[in-house]
């Protein structure tokens, strides 16, 4: 029951699922919203957490439009994360 918004967040689920099942990943969560002044939002695609402790915020993107480096920037100076792209599987 899962809607993706593009083959390549899709692709990448797929991948974070057969991480999981090696062990690699403990587990992983699907569009998280960060929450901007002014009641803007910044949802990432996936939020993985990995076995070895570690924690990356990744969006799937074709193409990087201006608005979502804007909004990418504004997310990474408000809270403690780096946001990966992630433009191919």
């Amino acid at each position: 029951g899962l809607s993706f918004a593009s083959k390549l967040e899709l692709a990448y689920y797929k991948q974070l699922e057969r991480m999981q099942l090696d062990g690699l990943v403990s587990f992983f969560l699907f569009q998280c919203p960060f929450h901007l002044e002014g009641g803007v939002r910044y949802v990432v695609d996936f939020v993985v957490f990995h076995a070895d402790g570690q924690v990356e915020f990744i969006d799937t993107k074709g193409r990087d439009t201006p608005m979502s480096k804007m909004k990418r920037k504004q997310v990474e100076s408000r809270y403690p994360v780096e946001i990966q792209i992630v433009s191919k599987v």
